[in-house]
């Protein structure tokens, strides 16, 4: 498998396409693990809740929601790293449909 180089801190913050053109959220976080003598990405966190566990802030972020009785709005996709096309990395876009990705929200109401 051919390997490639990402400046990670340039896709921080770039809206996410779905096959379809339409956005889905912004990539907040990027999980990496380090392989040997590198770091290798296993998957990229997009959408609002994304933003809340980037800054460790999401039992707060939920809570707050909750309170406000908004609980229900989407809160943002787990992105394996060989779903997202990145060939033009100002635009990724998604490799799959928008129901083969796991829902961030799902995954932390369980650790609630």
């Amino acid at each position: 498998m051919a390997t490639r180089e990402i400046h990670l801190e340039l896709l921080l913050g770039k809206q996410v396409l779905d096959s379809d053109g339409k956005p889905i959220g912004r990539i907040e976080e990027i999980r990496v693990e380090k392989q040997g003598d590198e770091w290798v990405i296993q998957e990229y966190l997009a959408g609002p809740i994304a933003a809340l566990e980037r800054l460790s802030a999401w039992r707060l972020g939920l809570s707050i929601l909750d309170f406000l009785g908004a609980r229900k709005i989407h809160g943002g996709y787990r992105i394996p790293w060989d779903k997202l096309d990145l060939a033009d990395i100002k635009h990724p876009r998604l490799r799959c449909t928008l129901s083969e990705l796991k829902e961030i929200h799902n995954q932390l109401e369980a650790q609630k």
